[in-house]
């Protein structure tokens, strides 16, 4: 009875290790949103929604590439205006002092640069990227049992020196999906702090699964900056120059 015992015991724990793997995890991710193949054949993605602040609520356009390209615009009063955008070779951005769009600093650029691998998403291919990806453990968030998996991406610059680029990713034990992610900011008002990006709604767009309800927070806070998705497009036909510097 006693050997019994032992054996069931032994079975217990071996599964249980081999299902807190990192790499099991992250590979039941990449299924449970479409699966790993069908996520590397995307080479462009645009999401449509509305990002609420003050009460209002604000027509905003992501569109992000394969060749690392991306821009985040919205509509205020009628005026389109470009928040972030990069074509790949330059950074810039809509001064919201002046209205006018302006070139970024040469780190803010350096720093996409170096994060151009992510799309469709960091874990794809992670290893082949020289990013690691390291299990911590389980955490509660929000009342959902999570892995905490902690992702080191290559360094970013910080006022001229490399420092750790590190996020650390919750995923939902029962579905394996990302609902927070926490980040240390480097830069801005803001550095110091922790920021927390919470995704929830999943939705299927043509096999493969997306966050429709964003909200985007310092960690500690009770409320944030929440972004509502209505429509995710897949491979959508783009204008170079919507990514492209204008004076």
């Amino acid at each position: 009875m006693k050997k019994l015992i032992l054996i069931l015991a032994l079975l217990c724990f071996s599964i249980v290790s081999h299902a807190q793997t990192v790499e099991e995890i992250i590979d039941q991710y990449l299924e449970n949103t479409g699966g790993a193949a069908e996520w590397a054949k995307l080479s462009s993605v645009k999401m449509e929604g509305n990002i609420s602040v003050q009460g209002m609520e604000i027509p905003i356009e992501i569109v992000q590439t394969k060749e690392g390209k991306m821009y985040m615009k919205f509509q205020l009063q009628g005026q389109e205006i470009v928040q972030q955008a990069f074509d790949g070779t330059e950074a810039w951005g809509v001064n919201f002092m002046t209205m006018k769009a302006e070139k970024s600093d040469g780190e803010t650029t350096e720093n996409m640069k170096r994060e151009m691998g992510d799309f469709p998403d960091p874990f794809l291919n992670l290893k082949s990227k020289g990013y690691k990806a390291e299990l911590l453990g389980k955490e509660t968030v929000e009342g959902t049992e999570c892995y905490k998996v902690k992702l080191t991406k290559k360094p970013l610059l910080v006022d001229g020196a490399e420092e750790e680029n590190i996020s650390f990713y919750f995923f939902d034990s029962e579905n394996f999906v990302p609902i927070m992610v926490e980040k240390e900011m480097k830069v801005g008002p803001a550095k110091g702090m922790t920021s927390q990006t919470l995704m929830s709604d999943y939705q299927e767009v043509n096999g493969l699964y997306f966050p429709f309800a964003i909200m985007e927070k310092a960690k500690g806070a009770p409320q944030g900056q929440a972004i509502s998705i209505t429509e995710v497009i897949l491979n959508p036909t783009l204008d170079p120059a919507a990514f492209v510097y204008k004076d």
